[in-house]
């Protein structure tokens, strides 16, 4: 079997330390951490209600009521900004109207979903990768794409510009020779030179032998009807970075969100206890078994007293209106180092002007407009493989055409005040004041409609143009094609 790992077992060992270091790497229990936490699963999920035993030691008491509320605002953080970031569909700007048209062709909806799939993994993660690739059938090109936490990449610079390697792990589940099902730990070692398949077993890289391993593309030559391995000029890997400094989310706000669920679970702790689980102070009923006390006052929920005998709750008292001053503390803590908005601030109350919408969304901005230059950089590498894909498929021949692509945020907007202005920027084409109302999605389709309508209201108001038609449609003229003149 073709392998491209070289056999010194220096490169191996190397790769083999790499790997292991990585899986328990503080980073990559993080990345899982945010996929953990946006999926609801939080550490309260796992608190326990200690208490100090006769010895001195903490031990848990299953006794006293124990909830574990989950308030997920950190999925509601990461939902606004990857809706935000991918709200409205990315365009491209380029004066090739071919190539504009090629894009828009390509990107069908289900591959912008993908770009969308790659911003939720990096603000998870602080960075995805894509991976574009031939599809078998349709020899179309597709694109993959994978979270951080399933990744390892070996960079050629500081700034992380340069990719040397990277090896993609990751578990299938196989059926053994028992026919039980077990977990296989996979790792494509992606290279200049190809793809080489390899099973991560007890610490060592081994050749996979149910995957083969080789080069990126397998083309049919026309003419001899051989199929032929060929590579791409760079590694077809694509890193799309969350933030410059490749920083998951969870990082921010875990301790804002532990806290949030904690204060929840300690107030309705608080609120739940009653005579039946909370401390009672009994007075004159010494040598009492205060289990069967308890059991006693659960079932028939009174109690008999003699003399100057009684029984009375020790109350603790839990102050809510504190608890709701330091839960909107922690919201807004959340919410400011999430880089994300409130949409219940006060400033949206009865009418906001645009200048009270922008200053709402000025964390969101400032966090879109990073994730839109990284994205921007990423597009420009997965350009490369989709401007070959266009050459090789007789698409046409684009390498070199300069190309922007334009990241539409979904912002909320004063639409009356937005339009009011845009009327009033008599200074401006009448293209461009197009492409920035609020109602108009496809601006040269808008463009078309509105030079038709002119076109149509010029003939309504000229009657010697109306019958030069008419007469033209109808077949009437002379032999050479010119108007019959009637006098």
């Amino acid at each position: 079997m073709a392998t491209h790992i070289k056999t010194s077992m220096t490169d191996k060992q190397f790769l083999e330390k790499e790997i292991a270091s990585w899986l328990n790497s503080p980073i990559r229990k993080m990345q899982f951490d945010s996929v953990r936490y946006y999926e609801g699963n939080h550490d309260i999920l796992g608190h326990k209600r200690m208490v100090i035993n006769e010895k001195g030691d903490l031990e848990e008491n299953k006794n006293l009521v124990n909830n574990q509320i989950v308030d997920n605002q950190y999925s509601r953080a990461v939902d606004k900004k990857v809706n935000y970031f991918c709200g409205l569909p990315f365009t491209f700007d380029t004066k090739n109207k071919a190539y504009a048209e090629a894009l828009n062709n390509y990107f069908t909806p289900k591959r912008r979903k993908k770009i969308k799939t790659a911003a939720k993994k990096a603000i998870l993660g602080g960075k995805s990768w894509v991976f574009p690739y031939y599809e078998g059938e349709s020899n179309e090109l597709e694109y993959l794409v994978y979270p951080a936490e399933s990744v390892l990449p070996f960079w050629a610079d500081e700034e992380h510009t340069i990719l040397d390697c990277a090896v993609h792990f990751y578990p299938v589940v196989v059926y053994n020779h028992n026919a039980e099902k077990e977990i296989v730990f996979k790792a494509d070692i992606i290279h200049g030179g190809g793809m080489d398949k390899c099973i991560w077993e007890d610490g060592s890289l081994i050749p996979d032998p149910d995957a083969e391993s080789g080069n990126y593309i397998s083309v049919t030559n026309p003419d001899t009807g051989k199929v032929e391995e060929k590579n791409w000029g760079k590694i077809p890997f694509i890193c799309f970075k969350g933030n410059e400094n490749e920083i998951p989310l969870i990082k921010k706000v875990k301790c804002l969100q532990d806290a949030l669920n904690t204060l929840h679970s300690n107030l309705m702790n608080a609120m739940e206890e009653n005579v039946h689980n909370t401390v009672l102070v009994i007075h004159n009923y010494d040598g009492t078994n205060l289990g069967e006390f308890r059991k006693n006052l659960a079932a028939y929920q009174a109690i008999k007293v003699r003399g100057d005998g009684k029984v009375e709750p020790l109350k603790l008292e839990f102050d809510v209106s504190n608890a709701e001053i330091v839960e909107k503390l922690i919201r807004k803590a959340i919410i400011e180092n999430a880089g994300c908005y409130d949409g219940k601030d006060e400033r949206l109350s009865s009418t906001p002007n645009q200048l009270n919408i922008k200053s709402m969304y000025m964390d969101m901005d400032l966090d879109n407009n990073e994730l839109i230059s990284e994205f921007q950089a990423g597009f420009e590498e997965l350009l490369y493989f989709i401007n070959a894909y266009f050459a090789n498929a007789g698409i046409g021949n684009f390498e070199g055409e300069k190309v922007d692509v334009i990241f539409n945020p979904d912002v909320l907007i004063n639409e009356s005040e937005t339009i009011d202005n845009i009327n009033k920027s008599a200074d401006l084409s009448l293209e461009t004041r197009i492409k920035m109302h609020p109602y108009v999605k496809d601006a040269e389709e808008e463009l078309q409609r509105i030079k038709k309508e002119r076109e149509e209201a010029m003939k309504q108001q000229d009657p010697y143009r109306n019958a030069f038609e008419s007469q033209k449609n109808s077949g009437k003229g002379n032999e050479g094609g010119e108007p019959v003149n009637e006098e």
